[in-house]
């Protein structure tokens, strides 16, 4: 019998792969910020319009929502500029196909599965 189940691929990080991540996050806050000046823009128009309060609000609050991604964002570049390279990141996690036999010990085929990543290429499955 084959069940699904949850594997982790983590990403041990290189100079190459840490360049990656710090120009992805800068390239999503720069999106961030574009999409944050394009929000203020049409929210002035509407003051301007006098156009219905519950519209202005929402628009605050979508503004609200990218200054804290902004945040966020910010946060991981910094953390990410910490990391010493060779730490192990989780990068995402995937479905995965399992085997099931009579006589299997269950408890190791519970056990988390992990796919480890470098520079895009396996290099470990624990």
């Amino acid at each position: 019998m084959k069940i699904l189940r949850h594997v982790a691929v983590k990403q041990i990080l290189t100079k190459k792969s840490k360049d990656t991540l710090i120009e992805k996050f800068r390239q999503q806050k720069k999106q961030l910020e574009k999409e944050y000046d394009q929000l203020y823009f049409q929210l002035k128009k509407l003051e301007k319009a006098k156009s219905n309060s519950s519209l202005i609000s929402q628009y605050k609050k979508e503004m609200e929502k990218r200054k804290e991604k902004i945040n966020i964002t910010d946060f991981q570049l910094e953390q990410i500029q910490i990391l010493p390279l060779g730490s192990e990141l989780k990068e995402t996690e995937i479905m995965g196909m399992i085997d099931v036999k009579e006589g299997d010990n269950w408890e190791e085929i519970m056990k988390e599965k992990t796919i480890v990543i470098k520079d895009g290429i396996v290099t470990e499955i624990r």
